[in-house]
Formats: C-alpha cells, structure tokens, sequence
C-alpha cells in the first residue's frame, strides 16, 4: 500500500467518524438513553480522535522524512501514538464525567501510556 493510499483511507475514515461522532451528539440525549448513550458517544469519539491523531502524527513524521518509503515505515508508529493518545483523551473525559479527574489521576494515566508506548519500542529494539 502506497502512502497516498493509506491518507486517503485514513481521511474517509475521519469523515465517517465525523459523520458517526456529530450524528450522536445531536440525535441522542444523554439524560434518557443511558448507559447505551453514553457508550455510542465515547466510541464514536474514540473513533474521531483515533483518526485526527493519526492523521496529525503521519502528517508530522512526513515533515521529517522526506523519502515517502522511510515515511510509510513510520505510519505503523503514528497508528499506535495516535490510538493510545485517543484511548487517554476517551479515559480522561470518562474520570472528569464520573467527578474522578484530579491532577495526580492524570499525571497517572499520562504515565501508563507512556509505559504503553516503550514497552511497544523496546520490544520493536529486540
């Protein structure tokens, strides 16, 4: 798969999710639908921060390599920062809804990420 290929999947995925993530803001209420309310909101939005992140970090890996097969070997990294940087946005909006948000939970949350990431580094290293 070409890099051009792969941006522009990655772009109709971020108009889908867009579509997804605003036809749920608008259409369902959060008092009245619950628990399933709640789970569609979070998922649509894991899905609209997951693709802007990539987006995002492929488009900065791109700056730095000029070569578009050194850049295409970087999409891999920028799928997993962009997924891991959307699962801690989608955790730390889940505490601040639920009044659990301090600052210590976040510097937690920010820390076992990171752990996240370096394990998935160290383990490509070996």
């Amino acid at each position: 798969m070409t890099l051009k290929a792969y941006l522009w999947g990655m772009r109709i995925s971020w108009v889908v999710s867009l579509t997804a993530w605003v036809l749920v803001f608008l259409r369902i209420d959060p008092e009245t639908a619950g628990i399933s309310g709640l789970v569609l909101f979070y998922f649509s939005a894991l899905l609209l921060l997951a693709s802007t992140f990539v987006l995002m970090l492929t488009w900065i890996w791109g700056k730095f390599q000029k070569d578009e097969d050194l850049a295409l070997a970087y999409v891999n990294i920028s799928f997993r920062q962009g997924t891991l940087l959307a699962i801690l946005t989608i955790l730390l909006l889940v505490l601040q809804q639920n009044r659990m948000l301090t600052w210590w939970d976040s510097a937690l949350s920010v820390a076992g990420i990171f752990l996240v990431e370096l394990y998935f580094l160290t383990r490509r290293g070996s």
